[in-house]
């Protein structure tokens, strides 16, 4: 059974209005009677069980599947006028160098919305006033105007995407990796203080984060994600492991999946994800805005 097949199937038997009809959905599987059908699944399922990534890699290439090549616009500045506002348009205003933007765009793009939701790149060096003025007052991205109302805040609008929109969820049902993933999210800020401070001093405190997310990846066993499977959390991180990872090795000479075998296969993981790789940037480029930034510190 392929994998589209797969999601398919295991949406539909664990949906609440499963039935025969809702079964009838599937052409592979309108030979099989509901009880038969069940059995068939039930099976399958077991199958699928007796490898603990299955699901998970599964789940991960149904995101891949969604992604819609698309041509990315040119970033907006302060010569461009602005779009038709509030007309009805659903847009994401983003920085392709913000990995805060980064984290919905990637959202968007995993739940197959790049023709529902419009990227509007704005030039953060030489922001449009219009933006501050008509847009969103903080003036910063990323934002997402949606329903007449303009909305912030990188990991609110990954939860307000995941659950307005249609596409695979990207938020898990069960309670105890729901509250990890709260955890997680919670974490983020002190993940980043952290590493940063290690760039800015002598110090090697950039360990504690990334033990942390190792220790994070060896909660749950059903898969190489933070959650086991492929979620919100893993979003949450994605940008600025791959900023941390080659800049650490550069100048720090400090390889951070050293000892970390979850995190090494994590990032391996990652990056056959092509709703991620559409947002990425080249390393190289990354490496030296971190200098740039860093500049009087490293």
């Amino acid at each position: 059974m392929g994998t589209s097949n797969c999601a398919d199937a295991l949406s539909l038997i664990f949906s609440p209005s499963f039935s025969s009809n809702t079964a009838s959905k599937l052409p592979h599987i309108r030979k099989f009677s509901q009880t038969n059908l069940c059995l068939h699944y039930h099976n399958t399922l077991s199958s699928v069980l007796r490898n603990k990534n299955a699901i998970a890699a599964c789940v991960s290439a149904t995101m891949a599947s969604n992604v819609v090549k698309e041509v990315l616009p040119p970033a907006l500045d302060s010569t461009s006028e602005p779009p038709p506002l509030f007309d009805g348009t659903t847009r994401l205003y983003i920085s392709y160098t913000c990995p805060y933007a980064q984290r919905v765009w990637i959202t968007r793009n995993c739940k197959g919305l790049q023709e529902k939701i419009k990227l509007v790149p704005i030039d953060l060096q030489n922001r449009p006033d219009w933006y501050k003025e008509k847009v969103y007052p903080a003036n910063k991205v990323p934002s997402l105007e949606h329903n007449n109302e303009v909305k912030g805040e990188s990991l609110n609008l990954m939860k307000y995407i995941d659950s307005h929109f249609e596409g695979p969820s990207l938020f898990p049902d069960d309670p105890a990796k729901r509250e990890f993933s709260e955890e997680l999210f919670s974490y983020t800020d002190t993940f980043n203080k952290t590493v940063r401070s290690s760039v800015q001093g002598d110090g090697n405190e950039a360990s504690t984060a990334f033990d942390y997310f190792e220790t994070a990846l060896s909660k749950f066993n059903d898969g190489p994600f933070l959650l086991g499977q492929f979620s919100l959390a893993d979003i949450a991180y994605a940008p600025f492991i791959e900023r941390y990872l080659p800049f650490l090795l550069e100048v720090k000479k400090y390889d951070i999946t050293a000892g970390r075998p979850k995190l090494a296969t994590w990032i391996e993981e990652m990056n056959k994800n092509e709703a991620f790789n559409q947002t990425r940037c080249d390393p190289k480029e990354l490496v030296e805005t971190y200098k740039k930034r860093f500049a009087a510190k490293i």
